[in-house]
């Protein structure tokens, strides 16, 4: 024994608004579908993802900053209304 504890390690992710690191599971997936921002609830949808704190604070911060489309690789902006209605629905 190396005596050492062991310790699962919980994924973090960056929340592209306030730019905070969070443990996986208290952030929103996002992926790109078809030039709109989706939420991924499962966290199963194919392709690249980017992690937002469920909040509008957030929400907004990372659409005042490009962050999105910059996540993305994307060229232009893209359409974050889908995404801003769940957070909506989301947010007490």
């Amino acid at each position: 024994m190396s005596g050492r504890t062991r310790v699962s390690a919980c994924p973090e992710r960056t929340c592209v608004g306030c730019r905070e690191r969070a443990v996986k599971g208290d952030l929103l997936r996002i992926v790109m579908v078809e030039g709109d921002c989706v939420p991924d609830q499962r966290g199963t949808l194919p392709g690249r993802g980017a992690y937002v704190h469920p909040t509008l604070v957030c929400h907004d911060l990372a659409v005042r900053r490009r962050a999105f489309p910059r996540a993305f690789r994307a060229q232009g902006p893209l359409d974050t209304t889908a995404l801003r209605s769940y957070v909506e629905q989301v947010t007490p």
